[in-house]
């Protein structure tokens, strides 16, 4: 790698979650830090990033039964061999949540694609530090680049730069400003029972 390529940021994320942004039938990401996490939990570096896919934690019996298609589906092309990832989404974030305690999680059911189970151990993962919920307005670029999966990508963390030099920057948003708001609204409405943190994005 060149000293003077330029760089951007990437999300690491389960591919069918990916995909179910993609799709447009959720519009969040769930964060609490990997293991290997600078701080040992997830700090929000940027307001805007790309989704980089990961495939080797994801499991279907993790899913809800009507989105489990979706590692299936995200498995197809995809083998432990492979040297490159694809970037084909951009995100930037419109929220950044805090849940502390079950009873908020369970507000968000309707909204995500993961069992309650599933949800519930994120939650309980690093208990001092709170679920970061990302509420994203999600971008599909109009021409997906393959990247070579580089040593840095590899092992449990939330955080990766990418080379920049292939990346487009022409995309188009997956819902449209009025769909998106809606998701937003509705998923900002069933916290309203409750009273839940936001971070300020700059």
């Amino acid at each position: 790698m060149s000293h003077s390529e330029q760089r951007v940021i990437a999300l690491k994320e389960w591919a069918s979650a990916i995909r179910a942004l993609e799709e447009g039938s959720q519009i969040l990401l769930m964060r609490k830090g990997g293991i290997v996490e600078e701080t040992r939990s997830f700090a929000l570096k940027e307001n805007a990033f790309y989704l980089y896919p990961t495939y080797e934690h994801q499991r279907s019996e993790l899913l809800k039964p009507e989105h489990r298609h979706l590692v299936e589906e995200s498995l197809q092309d995809w083998s432990p061999e492979q040297q490159t990832a694809s970037i084909r989404l951009y995100a930037e974030v419109t929220d950044d949540l805090e849940i502390h305690d079950q009873e908020q999680l369970n507000l968000l059911q309707g909204h995500h694609i993961w069992t309650d189970t599933f949800a519930e151990e994120r939650l309980r993962w690093k208990k001092k530090h709170p679920l970061h919920i990302l509420l994203l307005r999600v971008y599909i670029l109009e021409r997906p680049v393959d990247i070579h999966i580089e040593e840095q990508y590899i092992g449990c963390k939330s955080w990766i730069s990418i080379p920049s030099g292939p990346v487009t920057s022409e995309m188009t948003p997956v819902l449209d400003a009025a769909e998106f708001e809606a998701m937003r609204t509705a998923a900002l409405q069933s916290l309203q029972k409750r009273d839940i943190p936001a971070i300020k994005l700059d």
